[in-house]
């Protein structure tokens, strides 16, 4: 450790670590946006095809950090301008052309290095800029860094919502009267910034890696694009550090080691993100079959129970599992508090008893909606119904039910509870002559505002005059009023008995 310490503390080491702190955190926040517009090629296209502007620049300049910028600059947006030109103007794919500028540019590169390599007293390598010699990096390379740096930064800040609205909503963007080409020139300027600023860090060939990888962990840990830039500057940041690091320590090729280190962090957060990570995945699956077969076996007890037959033996024959786990859900549901369980004897309880019946009210109107409104038939519904069963929300179960008008059967005849809360009977389902009592329960506020407006109150005993098209005529203590039929079937109404 304290050997570290001191070789970190050399001036060159020291160079080493600002550059490659500031790569990190510049390819990061670069490649959220890379990252999110399919863009990833495209950088390894740029990266590769600078090298005949390092070749012109250093036969016009020397050897010049300041000339290396300007023919890098150059000859990335010269790239992206025939990139673009050919996928717009030839019938060539998209992919196509990428391969054939850059692999034609970057061909002219290596020519170019290997040619001028050859003149007496010219020391121009070609794996320094492949591979990057962050060991090397001079006063000069530290402040061009940091100037591309501070300028990415601040243009990804200033222009952050037309970055955000162009690369999520294009078609938004061009209607709001965004230049969306403009923009995607603007993002290939600050990419050939960015790659001429991991030339001496990582080099051309492993740039990609520090633009996809940060960008790409960060979106498995969230989907928040200002968390997501925040994460992937941290982590290019990790990777670059810990990999000049082991660099050193292992007397490696620091570059390497950089893009190692950012596809083991990925790797890491790939299977142990609490979102998206493969670990945690497989345990919510495992979790949700679980609760699934747990729903099952509420659902058959119920049905048991009103047979009257409610045992093991009887719940075995029912449920498609070992008798083992049976026995372990079971004793889950009791845990629960759903059922009551001694020796061979099952009883169910009275929350057991309203979430089997939201399964079989869920059940019943999936199997009436993909009747109704899908048009299939009897025989074609039962499985898509068992599987829905589970996935199905009460809010979406409400919707459903309020669009199919509230009905009281299945298809099969068989009845469907209602959700406590939700509509017992709408307003509308009233004939003429008919008595009801207004609810007290409505399915939302807005519904009792609308009522106390007309001077209809919880407990007022209404009667049905007439029914038009749209309109439901009502009288009530003596006073008539009209109710639309938007409103009137979203009224709970409570039938009098004998009515």
């Amino acid at each position: 450790m304290v050997n570290m310490i001191d070789i970190l503390s050399q001036p060159w080491a020291l160079r080493a670590l600002l550059a490659s702190i500031m790569v990190g955190v510049m390819c990061g926040i670069l490649g959220c946006f890379i990252v999110l517009r399919n863009m990833a090629l495209i950088g390894d296209a740029l990266s590769h095809a600078i090298l005949p502007g390092i070749v012109v620049a250093f036969m016009i300049f020397g050897y010049s950090t300041l000339g290396f910028f300007t023919g890098s600059v150059i000859a990335g947006l010269l790239a992206a301008i025939f990139i673009t030109w050919i996928q717009q103007r030839v019938q060539t794919k998209n992919d196509a052309a990428i391969g054939i500028v850059f692999t034609a540019m970057f061909s002219l590169g290596v020519i170019g290095i290997s040619w001028i390599s050859k003149e007496q007293g010219v020391h121009l390598d070609l794996k320094d800029f492949l591979f990057g010699n962050v060991l090397g990096v001079s006063d000069e390379d530290l402040y061009l860094t940091l100037g591309i740096t501070i300028y990415v930064i601040v243009s990804v800040i200033i222009f952050y919502r037309y970055l955000f609205i162009s690369t999520f909503q294009p078609v938004i963007a061009q209607a709001m009267g965004i230049s969306t080409r403009l923009i995607h020139y603007f993002v290939m300027l600050l990419l050939s910034f960015a790659v001429v600023a991991s030339l001496r860090t990582v080099g051309v060939i492993l740039v990609v890696a520090m633009l996809i990888t940060p960008a790409s962990t960060a979106l498995l840990i969230s989907n928040r694009l200002k968390q997501v830039i925040s994460l992937a500057a941290l982590i290019g940041m990790f990777a670059a550090v810990v990999g000049l690091v082991l660099a050193i320590v292992f007397d490696t090729t620091p570059g390497p080691a950089m893009a190692i280190v950012a596809t083991l962090v990925y790797l890491f957060t790939a299977l142990f993100s609490p979102t998206k990570g493969l670990v945690f995945e497989y345990f919510r699956s495992r979790h949700q079959r679980q609760r699934i077969r747990m729903e099952d076996i509420l659902k058959q007890s119920f049905r048991l129970q009103t047979d009257g037959s409610l045992s093991f033996a009887q719940l075995m024959t029912k449920i498609d599992i070992e008798k083992s786990q049976l026995r372990k859900l079971l004793r889950k549901l009791t845990k629960k508090g759903y059922l009551t369980t001694s020796n061979q004897s099952i009883t169910i309880n009275d929350s057991g008893l309203a979430e089997a019946t939201r399964l079989i009210r869920a059940h019943r109107l999936w199997e009436t909606f993909l009747v109704d409104q899908i048009g299939l038939n009897e025989e074609q519904i039962h499985e898509e119904a068992e599987k829905y069963e589970h996935l199905l929300t009460d809010e979406i179960l409400d919707e459903v039910d309020r669009e199919l008008g509230y009905p009281t059967t299945d298809p099969h005849g068989s009845p469907i509870p209602s959700r406590k809360g939700s509509m017992i009977k709408s307003l509308w389902q009233l004939k003429p002559e008919e008595d009801a009592i207004i609810s007290k329960t409505q399915p939302n506020q807005l519904i009792a505002v609308d009522l106390w407006k007309l001077g209809l109150l919880p407990g007022s005993v209404v009667r049905v005059t007439s029914v038009k098209k749209d309109k439901l005529q009502i009288e009530s203590s003596g006073m008539e009023y009209d109710i639309v039929q938007s409103l009137a079937l979203n009224i709970n109404i409570e039938k009098i008995s004998g009515s």
